[in-house]
């Protein structure tokens, strides 16, 4: 390039365009070997010997990785400690050769069960049939234990052959999990959603009305445990477990590996076709309702609308994630007033919540009985005075913004509010006042707030006996 140049040939542009550099580059080359001669042309690649990055510091800062890392550190403990990414100190490791010892003795575990061994168990051994039985048919061969004495019969962790044999012979309904001693495992928190999980009954309900899966490696249980963990995971969908480690996820929930995409896929088609999501649904309610009837003075619905990806042609609605209108479905959510969901409700063909409160709420009135009262809580979605009449007709109050242009009222009629609510102080100017629907047939309660900014917000309810004060609140602090 720099004879092409020096001798004539071709100007600068030409030339570095031609050999695919800048300009620049030329330049650059032309100055060096001016300056060094051909030798200054072949420069070694990577970086100079001395540079900052590179040499002594490098390996200083590496020996101080493994040494942290033998004393038990953290992979995220270690990079805040060096200033580096946790990606970057794992790729660090995995390169000077780092291999954790699964034998290494845990805080978290006794020294008995980290030295315990017990003894392998053949398959012959488990599936024969003991002398006494041995003219019985196929169907009487001695089952697995169950309920709160089953175990498993793999003694590694990491290794479920035996327990995998067993289900494909129809001996096992569903594997238990069995945890393989680790000091550090990416995404292992989202165990500690576990006992909410058991608390909910969502297991004990799930085994009382769909039974079993069948003998199977991947249970009920395990797949409704899956796709728990998954969800707190943020993977929205099976096929999204593509990018992810199934020995990694599975190590989570105690198996050898997580089930994968036409595993799950399956599983979830198997449950389907059982049609019981209403019963489990209604079932999970009633028990929430029996444990925490108190915090149902307050129900709390709303739309969320979810994007539909299948080969059915849904209508359209606007996706406030994607800010865009496309094929989408309506959830309506009921929650309590601590914000915990009670069910949900998918609409047909996205039906407006004035279209979906009223079965909505039939629904809550089966489950909360004939006597319970509660205040429906909702946003400007659900306006309608005649649909009002239909919900105190039902039994409900309700508590909602006023939708319409509406004049507005005098601010020296607002009178500033404060009170302690839910643990925290609240501040509102507010004006409460009587206001007439239908010709003077409905009769609701306007409670107005004033902002800084001189905007005015109406809410409309039929709660007369609650402060002003306590109706803004449990308008504006939705949970």
């Amino acid at each position: 390039m720099v004879t092409l140049f020096e001798t004539g040939y071709a100007d600068q542009n030409d030339i570095a365009r031609c050999f695919g550099y800048s300009a620049r580059t030329l330049r650059r080359y032309q100055e060096r070997l001016k300056a060094g001669g051909l030798s200054a042309l072949a420069r070694p690649e990577g970086r100079p010997a001395g540079s900052p990055s590179g040499g002594k510091k490098k390996h200083e800062r590496n020996q101080t990785i493994l040494r942290l890392k033998a004393k038990g550190m953290s992979n995220r403990w270690i990079a805040g400690r060096l200033g580096l990414s946790e990606k970057a100190v794992r790729k660090s490791l995995r390169r000077l050769g780092w291999k954790s010892d699964p034998e290494l003795d845990l805080p978290f575990l006794s020294k008995a069960d980290s030295q315990a061994k017990q003894a392998p168990v053949s398959a012959s051994k488990l599936i024969e049939t003991p002398p006494s039985a041995a003219g019985q048919p196929p169907d009487k061969m001695p089952q697995p234990q169950t309920g709160s004495t089953a175990k498993s019969f793999d003694t590694n962790p990491l290794d479920r052959s035996m327990d995998r044999l067993l289900a494909a012979i129809g001996l096992l309904d569903d594997a238990l999990p069995v945890f393989a001693p680790t000091r550090s495992l990416p995404r292992a928190g989202v165990l500690l959603a576990i006992p909410a999980l058991v608390a909910s009954g969502l297991l004990s309900t799930a085994e009382k009305i769909y039974g079993s899966l069948g003998p199977a490696f991947y249970g009920l249980r395990t797949t409704l445990v899956a796709y728990v963990l998954l969800a707190l995971l943020r993977i929205p969908r099976p096929e999204t477990l593509k990018e992810y480690s199934p020995g990694d996820l599975g190590r989570i929930v105690g198996l050898d590996r997580m089930p994968e995409m036409k595993t799950l896929r399956r599983k979830l088609a198997r449950l389907a076709s059982l049609k019981g999501s209403y019963r489990l649904g209604r079932e999970v309610a009633r028990q929430r309702i029996a444990k925490r009837g108190k915090v149902l003075g307050f129900l709390y619905i709303d739309g969320h609308v979810r994007a539909y990806h299948g080969k059915h042609k849904v209508p359209k609605a606007y996706v406030t994630r994607m800010h865009l209108a496309a094929p989408a479905t309506t959830d309506y959510w009921v929650n309590d007033q601590r914000g915990d969901p009670l069910f949900v409700v998918t609409a047909d063909a996205n039906a407006a919540m004035t279209r979906m409160l009223t079965p909505v709420l039939r629904e809550v009135r089966e489950l909360l009985g004939p006597r319970r009262h509660s205040t429906v809580v909702f946003d400007r979605g659900g306006w309608s005075p005649k649909l009002f009449q239909e919900l105190l007709a039902m039994g409900f109050d309700i508590l909602t913004y006023r939708k319409g242009r509406i004049r507005h009222i005098a601010e020296e009629r607002f009178t500033r509010h404060k009170a302690k609510l839910d643990g925290r102080p609240v501040e509102y100017l507010l004006n409460d006042q009587p206001v007439r629907f239908l010709k003077g047939k409905l009769r609701l309660r306007q409670v107005t707030r004033l902002t800084e900014t001189g905007h005015q917000t109406p809410i409309v309810t039929t709660r007369w006996d609650l402060r002003a004060i306590v109706v803004a609140h449990r308008m504006f602090h939705r949970p």
